[in-house]
């Protein structure tokens, strides 16, 4: 059993920047954020393999959110820029049990209790 706790969340202004942490209490292979906004379906915000070679990205975020991890630490980051109000939603980290990028919550074992990000505009 892996435990993840997420970090970094908070209440910032459209244009601003916030990174995500998220902790795992065991090793962990592919590694995923994903989001809630209110009244919305959770959604794949972006994935990455074990190895770090290989990442997703929503279309909604490409160019703005980078993911990264340090297995060392069996930690994973979600650096958020540019903020916008749209982003706004409970972040949710999430674990596969093997090393492939998966895009469906069903691929994903392991969560986190979420944080919440919220953008004023």
């Amino acid at each position: 059993q892996v435990q993840l706790v997420e970090s970094g969340g908070g209440l910032v202004q459209a244009g601003d920047s916030l990174r995500l942490s998220c902790a795992a209490s065991g090793r962990t292979y592919a590694m995923g954020w994903f989001r809630q906004a209110a009244g919305k379906d959770r959604e794949l915000v972006t994935a990455i393999t074990w190895s770090g070679g290989a990442r997703y990205y929503a279309d909604s975020v490409k160019g703005r959110f980078t993911i990264s991890r340090d297995n060392a630490k069996n930690t994973v980051y979600l650096q958020m820029n540019s903020l916008k109000s749209e982003d706004t939603a409970v972040y949710y980290c999430a674990a596969r049990i093997i090393a492939t990028i998966g895009l469906s919550i069903n691929d994903y074992k392991y969560w986190g209790q979420g944080t919440q990000v919220t953008v004023s505009s």
